[in-house]
């Protein structure tokens, strides 16, 4: 798998037609996965940014297909082509554990913003996934938004791996971040009690303070709904907001709770004009984005 990965990323390179760089970056790698030497794995690391620009990746749907055969939810369509060089460089370093590890964490302890944005990315291509799961709960801690987007968003790791409770609290840091939650994989199958309990006192908070509520967070309460989420969502529809109007019925749409399927029939025609559940919120969540720019 490692050689496949490799070969898929330097392939995606190659479509840039940057010849200097791949020229560059495939003696890079004869050198490090032959010697091993962790000294010029961490100058190839830091001298990739001369050879590469932080221009996105341009695939095909071949391309993109087969990203998910290699890594199921790899999204490499997010990537630019610099964490592209850097990863090929990671994943070139021998596989040995002991010393793969030390040579990862010297990596992750010195690099610098873009360096953890690549390193972030790449998790689910990372071998030892599992012992990486403390490293990427820790990454949680930035500020960064580019750094906290390599482990949030387009990247399939902390669905498969991490506890509940990590889980909660990269959404919430999310939603804080007003960061966009379409963009999370397997939001809705890790869905809770208490993440959406933790949405509801973010609104509150929110409302209180007299400024405007995400509305992708009600899609975090869609299957918990009852009385008193009712009474929030109610709330939301009375603001005439077009977006929360829309997060409001989307939510009443997905829950089970009878007194939401009653409530849902008072907005027919707006119900009628929502596109499937997973559609529009990413319809809401890029609208929403974009009113903030």
């Amino acid at each position: 798998m490692k050689n496949q990965l490799i070969s898929y990323l330097t392939q995606l390179l190659d479509t840039s037609a940057n010849h200097k760089g791949l020229d560059w970056l495939n003696k890079q790698v004869e050198k490090i996965s032959s010697e091993g030497t962790p000294s010029k794995f961490f100058l190839a690391f830091s001298q990739a940014s001369r050879f590469f620009k932080k221009e996105k990746l341009t695939l095909s749907q071949d391309k993109l297909a087969q990203a998910n055969e290699l890594a199921t939810g790899f999204q490499p369509e997010h990537w630019d082509e610099l964490q592209t060089a850097r990863t090929v460089l990671m994943l070139s370093y021998p596989q040995e554990k002991v010393a793969w590890f030390a040579a990862m964490n010297q990596l992750f302890e010195t690099a610098d913003m873009h360096e953890h944005q690549a390193l972030f990315a790449a998790l689910p291509l990372m071998p030892f996934q599992e012992d990486l799961i403390p490293r990427a709960i820790d990454g949680l801690r930035t500020n960064i938004s580019l750094v906290f987007d390599a482990i949030a968003l387009n990247n399939p790791f902390p669905a498969k791996y991490f506890p509940e409770a990590n889980w909660n609290q990269m959404v919430l840091k999310a939603i804080f971040m007003q960061r966009p939650l379409y963009r999370i994989q397997g939001l809705e199958g890790r869905r809770n009690l208490a993440l959406a309990a933790i949405a509801r006192d973010f609104a509150h908070e929110r409302w209180a303070a007299g400024r405007e509520v995400m509305p992708e967070i009600w899609r975090l309460v869609a299957p918990f709904v009852n009385e008193m989420y009712l009474e929030d969502l109610k709330k939301t529809l009375a603001t005439g907001d077009d977006l929360q109007v829309k997060a409001a019925l989307l939510t009443l749409r997905e829950s089970a709770f009878t007194e939401a399927k009653s409530l849902l029939e008072s907005y027919p025609d707006q119900v009628a004009a929502l596109d499937m559940d997973a559609i529009a919120w990413e319809s809401i969540g890029s609208e929403f984005q974009r009113t903030r720019v």
